[in-house]
This record gives C-alpha cells, sequence and structure tokens, in this order.
C-alpha cells in the first residue's frame, strides 16, 4: 500500500501501546485502591481535584506513574517476562475469568435486565455503595436502545486488539498461511466469548446503573454478598495486568526502535546500549509519556482515544484488502504478461487511431463497466483505488447523517431522507463499478470472500462507530496524529528516500571486476 499508509499503521500502533500501557497503569491502580477501600484516591482526589482541569482526571494518579516508571527501569535493566510465567499469568487470567462468568450465573438476578424507572429509586434508597448511581436510561434489557448499543460497541472496540502480535510470530509458523488466519479467527472468537461472558455476568450481578467505573467486579462481589471472593478476584487481576503491563511496554520500545531503524523515526532512538543490550532511550521516552498519559488523564478517556485508533486501523485494513485484491501483481506469470501487454498493445494502436480525444474518453468511461483484462492491470487497480476513496468519502458523509439526525432521515424528512438516498445510489454504483473490475487470481489459503461487498460493509461499520467517539477523543487523536505528520514529512519521508537511494545505488553500481551473467 505504500510507505505513507505503513507509517499510519505504525504510528498508530505506538499510540494504542502508549495508551495501553497507560490504560494498565491505571487499572492496577483502581483494583489496587479498591483493596484499600478507595483510601488512595479518596486522598489524592481531595488534594487536587481542586487544580485539575475539566478535560483531565479528577486527580492525578501518582500510584499508576510509579508502577509505569518502576517496570521502566526493569525493561532498561534488561528483564524480560518468560515464555513460562507469561503461561502461568494467562491461566490465572482465564481462571479469573471463569470465576467471574460462573458466580454471575450463579448469583446472578434476570429482573436486574428487566428493570423499570421505579426501580430507580427503590436502589437510591437502599443503596450503601461509596459511588453514586449512573443514568438510568429507559429500563428494560436495552435502556439506552440502539445509540447505547453503538456507542458502547465504539467505546468497547479496544477488546479487538492485539491480534497483530499472531501476524508477528508467523516466521515461527510451520504453515503460516494456514495457521495465522486459523489463529486470528479463533482468537477473536474467544475475545469476544470472554467479553460477552464477562459483560453479562456483571449486569446480572448488579444492576446496570449501579456498576462501578473503576472497578467493577470487585465490587460486584460485595454487592452479591461474595466479599471474600473479591480478594482472590483482586489478585488474579493484578498479577495479570502486570504481565500484560511489562509484555505491552517491551513490544511499544521494539515497535519505536524498529521504526526507528527503518529511517521512519529519529535514528538516535535506534541505538542500543552496549552493557545491558536494550533500547534505553526508546524505553526512557515511551514510558515517561506513558506515565504522564496514566498521572493526568481518566481511564474512559484513554480507552476512547484507544478505541478510535482500533477502529481507525480496521478502516485502513479494509481499504487495503478491497484496492489489494483488484491491484496489478508484480509476479504474474508469463503467459499472463504476455496476454496483458498484447490487449495494452492492442489498445493504443487504437487510442492513436482514433481522430477526436471524444472517443478516448467514450472508452475511458466503457472500461468502468466492461475492462479491457480478465486480470488485473494498471487501469484497473487505479480505478479500483480511487472508486475505494469516493466510497470513504460518501460513507463517512451518510454516517455522519444518520448519526446527527437518525429520526428525521428515518421519518420522511424530504431534505435528509432525499440526500440519504441519493447517497446510497451513489455508494450503489460506485460498488458496481469497482464488482467488474478483475481481481487478483493469485491462489491463497485464505481470501476474504464476498469482495468488494464484505470490505465495504466493514469500513461503514468503523466509520460509523467513529463518529460515536466524543469531540475531546478526536481533539487527542488528531494531535497525535499532527505529530506524527510532522515527524514523518519534515524527517521520515526524507530519511527513508535517502536510505532506498543508497539501497538501489548498491544494488545497480558493482564494485569493479564483478562480473553478472
Amino acid at each position: 500500500m505504500g510507505q505513507v499508509y505503513g507509517f499510519i499503521i505504525g504510528w498508530n500502533r505506538i499510540l494504542s501501546l502508549t495508551v495501553g500501557t497507560a490504560c494498565i497503569a491505571r487499572a492496577w491502580s483502581y483494583t489496587f485502591d479498591s483493596l484499600t477501600g478507595n483510601h488512595i484516591s479518596r486522598g489524592l482526589e481531595g488534594t487536587f481535584s481542586l487544580y485539575m482541569p475539566y478535560y483531565l482526571a479528577k486527580y492525578p494518579d501518582f500510584f499508576a506513574l510509579g508502577l509505569v516508571l518502576l517496570l521502566m527501569g526493569l525493561l532498561v535493566l534488561g528483564v524480560h517476562v518468560l515464555p513460562q510465567v507469561n503461561k502461568v499469568f494467562m491461566g490465572i487470567n482465564i481462571s479469573v475469568l471463569s470465576f467471574i462468568i460462573v458466580s454471575g450465573f450463579i448469583k446472578g438476578d434476570l429482573h436486574n435486565w428487566k428493570l423499570t424507572e421505579q426501580d430507580y429509586p427503590l436502589n437510591t434508597s437502599e443503596s450503601n455503595d461509596i459511588y453514586s448511581l449512573g443514568p438510568l436510561g429507559s429500563g428494560g434489557f436495552v435502556p439506552f436502545g440502539l445509540d447505547g448499543i453503538l456507542r458502547g460497541a465504539a467505546l468497547c472496540f479496544y477488546m479487538f486488539i492485539g491480534f497483530d502480535s499472531i501476524v508477528t510470530t508467523g516466521e515461527k509458523a510451520q504453515n503460516p498461511q494456514r495457521s495465522i488466519p486459523i489463529g486470528i479467527v479463533v482468537s477473536v472468537l474467544i475475545c469476544f466469548v470472554a467479553y460477552f461472558g464477562v459483560s453479562a455476568a456483571l449486569t446480572l450481578m448488579v444492576p446496570y446503573y449501579q456498576i462501578h467505573p473503576d472497578s467493577p467486579f470487585l465490587q460486584a462481589f460485595l454487592h452479591v454478598g461474595w466479599g471474600p471472593a473479591r480478594y482472590a478476584v483482586a489478585v488474579g487481576i493484578l498479577c495479570a495486568l502486570s504481565s500484560s503491563l511489562l509484555n505491552t511496554m517491551f513490544a511499544m520500545s521494539w515497535l519505536i526502535y524498529t521504526m526507528a531503524e527503518d529511517g521512519l523515526l529519529f535514528r538516535f532512538l535506534a541505538q542500543i546500549n552496549a552493557r545491558t543490550r536494550t533500547h534505553i532511550k526508546v524505553i526512557m521516552i515511551s514510558g515517561v509519556l506513558a506515565g504522564v498519559l496514566a498521572l493526568l488523564f481518566h481511564f474512559s478517556d484513554l480507552m476512547d482515544l484507544m478505541s478510535l485508533r482500533s477502529l481507525l486501523a480496521n478502516l485502513v485494513v479494509d481499504f487495503s484488502v478491497l484496492v489489494l485484491r483488484y491491484h496489478s501483481d508484480q509476479n504474474l506469470s508469463k503467459n499472463q504478461k504476455t496476454e496483458e501487454e498484447s490487449e495494452m498493445e492492442l489498445v493504443v494502436k487504437e487510442r492513436s487511431l482514433d481522430p477526436v480525444p471524444e472517443a478516448n474518453i467514450s472508452r475511458n468511461l466503457k472500461s468502468l463497466w466492461f475492462p479491457a483484462s480478465t486480470i488485473p492491470t494498471q487501469t484497473s487497480g487505479q480505478i479500483v483505488y480511487g472508486c475505494a476513496i469516493v466510497l470513504v468519502v460518501l460513507l463517512t458523509i451518510l454516517s455522519l447523517i444518520l448519526y446527527r439526525w437518525p429520526s428525521q432521515v428515518f421519518s420522511g424528512d424530504p431534505v435528509l431522507t432525499t440526500v440519504a438516498v441519493l447517497l446510497l445510489l451513489l455508494i450503489t454504483g460506485v460498488t458496481a463499478i469497482i464488482w467488474r473490475q478483475p481481481q487478483d487470481p493469485t491462489a491463497l489459503h485464505f481470501r476474504v470472500p464476498a469482495l468488494p461487498f464484505l470490505p465495504l460493509v466493514s469500513i461503514f461499520v468503523n466509520i460509523y462507530l467513529m463518529v460515536h467517539m466524543t469531540t475531546w477523543t478526536w481533539v487527542l487523536f488528531g494531535i497525535w496524529m499532527g505529530i506524527g505528520f510532522v515527524i514523518y514529512f519534515g524527517y521520515g519521508i526524507r530519511h527513508k528516500l535517502e536510505e532506498n537511494t543508497e539501497q538501489h545505488t548498491g544494488l545497480h553500481l558493482p564494485n569493479d571486476g564483478q562480473r553478472h551473467p
């Protein structure tokens, strides 16, 4: 897809790992604070809340900052989590999740999925919880309607991250073309089942408007009268978070080092300490950044930012799958090349005989529906690329209309409904043009089915969820991307081009006396 797309994915991956580190540190702090009876958060909030701006957290979480700095020091010294330790922590994590799910179905109450507005004042008068009640909504199983479901899906999209680590281990797989797709699909299903089960158990144990925003599971066991069980759950959560935090910080430093070594980021970030054999500068810079985020930003703001990044990354992947399937392959067989070249030569000869340019325009328009070749060409690839960009723009406009004025569109507002119908017609027409173009015939063990429709549906879902994110989240994400583009266009693209030029010169200017066949 090109260097720009690669930098965007890499830069957003750095954001995901940095924010993920801050989120895990915050979650560790919340869990530990809950075990102490929230004394840490109460003391910090009472001391610093008056000095914190409204767009930051209520209090600076020095505990989360100290945790990040401590693990940063361990990484600088070359400490890594052994695979055996990771397996133990993963086993603890799965055991805790299974215990929460089973406990929820044992101690849960189906009435919590059928709550009414009359239950709210009753719980308000009987509640002795230390936290305030959340919004009620309209009650029932879907208290906040379809908008609440979409908003929740956008916020919880962070759970579908980390699967790229399966791809990075492809060199160790015996049959990566088969095992990697299977591993990703199975991992996605496992994560879905885990999150679905935990969410169902939590909402059965506690009314949804009484769920604690910072440590929901520990407070849920208090709510159902299983107070001692929360200590076992807390220990399991802290073990899992500790392993995840150290691994995330290591992956973050390694990614920055790799991009710096490739020339996309500053070269000094690729330096390795001779004594500890670690990336000290990268670890310290990334660790301090993650620590500051954990110190100042609220957990929900960090999760929103990570969800937005994940949605954008999936959008780019969907776009890439759509474009590359119709892209001309550089490794075609000789017979296919001969066929394509002969067809292109025929087209050139025909164009040279055209007396007027209108014929060229007519032929170009005809190629939109009747391509000249049965295999992808440069022209058909450009057509798909341009149509894909147009579709992203049209789907963005449609998503904004459906998000801002959904009731007016479906109630038959003459202006908005007409605009939505016209957009759907344009989207259908452009999709049909892509569908008519030839696809890459290369045989693969796994190919995304139902092109171009499945990637377009995924692009629409990603865009529609992205427009549900808050303005503050978009501001933070815009600042991050702005910094990234300044680094790329001010430093990365120039040094990458210089590196490519040196490699090109080295390949085509051999030493004296070197013989070539």
